[in-house]
Formats: structure tokens, C-alpha cells, sequence
């Protein structure tokens, strides 16, 4: 037999699943250290000699120091997290609002002008003001890309 059939025989599936499972907890592990990290310079209630002291704690005994700050600052941590997504969820919502709107740009603005103009309602010299007004971003759309309703 080869060396790769010994392998085989000498590391059976459920070897396998638990070297999985193994390497799976400790990537989660990381994920979980990282996370707590970043909370620890996230927290704007803690001074910066604290957030030294759960640096520290975490990094130099790093199981004992998650499980207490896990403990110990657990819900803070979720709380700091849940109003991180809320913020973020209120800047979309903010920015489709606004993206959603549609309005007018200068070119439509000036394209309506050329309209008005060609139909007679306007003289050349009301034409020119407006073109530099909507040109210089202070026309009807107020320089922000929408019309006003």
C-alpha cells in the first residue's frame, strides 16, 4: 500500500468532522476576540486607562479576559452594536429618500428655459438671467438637484 492509503485508514470521516468542528471554533474564536476589540474602542463611556486595562486583560490572557468581558460588559457591547446598525440603517434610508426624490438637474432646468423661451414667454434678457442663475447653482432648484413643489 501507498502512503496515501495509509492516511486514509489512519484518519477516519470522523476524525475529519471533529478537525472541522475544531477549526471552525477557533475561527469563530478570532471573530469573537476581534469583536470584542473593536467594542472596547467603540465604547465612549469607558476612559482611555480602561479601555487599556480590557485591551490588555483580552490580549495578554485572552480566554479568561473574553469570558469576563463577555460577562461583565455583555449587554453594552449588544446595545453598542444595535444602535451602530440603527445609525447605519437611518443614513440609508436617508440617502434613498433623498437619491428616490428625482428632481430636476441644471441641464432640465435649462432645457424648460429653452421650452419657455421658444414658446415667447420670456425675452432673450429674462432667458440669459435665468440661464446664469440656474448655471450658478442658485436657479429655481436652489443649487440642491430637486424642484421645488
Amino acid at each position: 500500500m501507498t502512503a496515501q492509503t495509509y492516511l486514509a485508514y489512519d484518519y477516519p470521516l470522523l476524525s475529519a468532522f471533529w478537525t472541522m468542528l475544531v477549526f471552525f471554533l477557533w475561527i469563530m474564536w478570532f471573530v469573537l476576540l476581534f469583536r470584542i476589540i473593536f467594542d472596547i474602542f467603540r465604547d465612549d463611556s469607558m476612559n482611555g486607562w480602561a479601555k487599556a486595562g480590557w485591551l490588555l486583560f483580552v490580549i495578554v490572557v485572552p480566554f479568561l479576559g473574553v469570558l469576563v468581558y463577555v460577562i461583565a460588559r455583555g449587554k453594552d457591547m449588544g446595545r453598542r452594536e444595535v444602535e451602530q446598525a440603527r445609525a447605519q440603517q437611518k443614513a440609508f434610508d436617508a440617502y434613498i429618500r433623498e437619491t428616490a426624490q428625482g428632481g430636476t438637474s441644471s441641464v432640465d432646468e435649462l432645457a424648460r428655459l429653452s421650452e419657455i423661451k421658444a414658446r415667447g414667454d420670456i425675452s432673450e434678457e429674462e432667458f440669459r438671467r435665468a440661464k446664469e442663475l440656474v448655471l450658478s447653482g442658485h436657479g429655481s432648484a436652489g443649487g440642491t438637484g430637486s424642484a421645488p413643489r
